[in-house]
């Protein structure tokens, strides 16, 4: 193999890793594709000048068509570096819309790729200003029929859905993909903790993309006009580094680069988004990341309709993630991604083609139900019948569903900074990995506190966001807490079912003033404070939202810790804290479970 070749796979590799793309080394169509497209400067904000990939499908013959929209921050198109002959980062989808008669447009954003401009932040307000411009010269074009729809990936697919805060009147349907709601919370400070082993791998790949660091990728930026102007690329000098601005914003309300947490959210632009009225065709994932929240709170609470395939995915939807049919080896997704890829084609045909395919039809979510492996569906969510149950921590690790009689009990926890839900998990297949081994936790569960039920007498069937209430105190003023729920078989393993955590300092509850959610946690600096040694606190959170059914004869498992060392840093930084959890009838520990009853 080529030197030049060898480079050109490497830079798939880390582009891979970001998550975004499951592309390959060009093959024939892919050249025809490249070779039957156009790249342009077009102006934004300010003037800026954007670079634009617009790509046409095979024999196209001048016909006006819709377009569909992919902004990007991981480059539009790349280039060998030696021969400049361009490259695309096609996934499958691009060349399956192509083929079906549509127009791709491809947008470096702001102050990335090949694009001028500095980067204020990410998904920041310029950011969705400068869309309405590329939006505006679109449908002036002669190939525009008029009408645009946008899709995405994790970043692109927040792009996709915040295009809809533009107003702009040609948009018409768009497909936010396993992408972000709330910034703060999924993916930058989980549970508002630090995970620099994500945000520094993340930082140091899109800093070179920026930086068109060709030497260490690869392969360079497509250019636009004869070279990549060096102008562009010194404008990105200036770029925040994503790593510098983490560790320097704890707080949701804290500066990240120009704007705060909370300005770079679709939540921010909700008003703009629901009276725009832009058809949503979601896809996500309940074991990626957090974005299966902020697809349920947008659903109910954004006034656009919408359609939700909620899976049981890696992110980005390309492999397996149920841990009861998953273990250490990946396996092909569900539905397929040719399915995923006909279900786009059957939304964008219906409303930029007005094809009669009976997309309507379909149901408002359809969401994938572990342990019974398949699919539900409901015109409604939360789904008809739910209630809450609570189940309450009792002596000897017992979890059951009556309340504890006893005026004392508590139970001891020195937390383990070994504990870990390991390297394929929800939070590292934002990455491009697969979700992995979470099927054997009983080694894990050995150095958490742990609590479980008895063999349930019928099957229970767990459908929404638990939530769990711990009476605790701290050794230190520093510290975090971890829990998640866990199936127990009759053989005594362990299954990972969803998980939820809190960095102490933000215990403090209030409600969600956009949404009205409880428990709420604000994550800004008004609200946090350090914890007082050895005094016993009420600690309530919700864990990440799942649809589960455990079956006859299995247990239900809550286990509680204070670290997971292969995705958060640690806190504190020295000591180990002790952790008392208070487990009586005047000081009840629980998890309060969705469930519906099972006819």
């Amino acid at each position: 193999m080529n030197t030049s070749k060898m480079k050109y796979i490497n830079s798939f590799i880390l582009l891979f890793v970001l998550g975004q793309y499951t592309g390959q080394a060009q093959d024939p169509e892919t050249e025809i594709y490249m070779t039957n497209s156009r790249s342009v400067y077009v102006p934004a904000v300010n003037g800026t000048q954007l670079a634009v990939d617009v790509y046409f499908p095979k024999g196209y013959q001048d016909q006006q068509l819709p377009a569909l929209l992919e902004f990007t921050r991981y480059w539009r198109a790349s280039e060998d570096p030696e021969t400049g002959q361009p490259q695309s980062l096609f996934d499958e989808r691009d060349p399956f819309f192509l083929a079906n008669n549509y127009i791709i447009v491809k947008i470096d954003v702001r102050g990335t790729g090949a694009s001028y401009g500095r980067r204020p932040g990410e998904y920041t307000p310029t950011e969705v200003r400068d869309a309405k411009y590329i939006v505006d010269w679109v449908v002036r074009q002669p190939w525009s029929n008029g009408t645009v729809g946008a899709y995405g990936t994790s970043y692109s697919g927040t792009t996709a859905e915040l295009l809809c805060a533009t107003g702009h009147p040609a948009i018409k349907a768009v497909v936010p993909g396993w992408s972000d709601f709330n910034v703060y919370k999924s993916p930058v400070r989980p549970y508002g903790m630090l995970a620099t082993g994500f945000i520094a791998r993340w930082s140091q790949y899109v800093n070179l993309l920026d930086q068109n660091a060709t030497e260490v990728l690869g392969a360079g930026v497509r250019r636009v006009t004869d070279s990549v102007p060096e102008e562009a690329i010194r404008e990105h000098t200036n770029n925040p580094i994503v790593l510098e601005n983490t560790r320097k914003a704890p707080y949701r309300d804290s500066p990240f680069g120009e704007y705060t947490y909370a300005e770079c959210d679709p939540i921010y632009w909700r008003k703009e988004i629901s009276e725009s009225q832009v058809p949503m065709l979601v896809l996500t994932s309940w074991m990626d990341a957090g974005t299966a929240e902020g697809t349920l709170l947008r659903l109910q609470h954004f006034k656009n309709p919408q359609k939700v395939v909620m899976m049981a995915t890696s992110h980005g939807g390309s492999s397996h993630a149920s841990p009861f049919v998953v273990g250490s080896k990946p396996i092909a997704p569900v539905p397929s991604v040719q399915e995923q890829l006909q279900l786009q084609l059957d939304f964008f045909d219906h409303y930029l083609k007005n094809v009669s395919n009976g997309y309507e039809k379909r149901p408002t979510i359809t969401y994938y139900n572990l342990g019974e492996e398949t699919f539900k569906e409901s015109m409604v969510w939360p789904p008809a019948g739910q209630s809450r149950k609570k189940w309450f921590l009792q002596a000897n690790g017992k979890l059951a569903p009556s309340a504890p009689v006893k005026t004392e009990g508590y139970d001891t926890y020195t937390v383990n900074f070994s504990a870990s839900t390991g390297v394929n998990n929800r939070w590292a297949t934002q990455m491009g990995k697969h979700v992995l081994d979470l099927h054997q936790r009983n080694a894990n569960d050995s150095i958490l506190l742990t609590y479980t039920t008895s063999a349930l007498t019928e099957d229970l069937q767990i459908t929404g966001t638990p939530v769990v209430s711990l009476q605790l105190s701290s050794t230190h003023r520093e510290g975090a807490v971890f829990v998640y729920l866990e199936a127990v078989d009759e053989n005594g393993n362990s299954t990972y079912i969803t998980e939820g955590g809190l960095l102490l300092e933000h215990r403090k509850l209030s409600k969600d003033p956009v949404f009205g959610e409880v428990p709420y946690h604000s994550f800004i600096k008004a609200d946090a404070a350090p914890m007082q040694e050895n005094a016993v606190e009420e600690i309530t959170f919700k864990l990440w939202p799942i649809s589960v059914r455990i079956k006859k004869g299995h247990a239900l498992r809550i286990a509680i810790g204070g670290a997971d060392k292969d995705t958060f840093d640690r806190v504190p930084v020295e000591g180990a804290p002790v952790y008392n959890v208070y487990r009586n009838k005047n000081q009840l520990s629980f998890i309060d479970l969705p469930v519906i009853k099972q006819e």
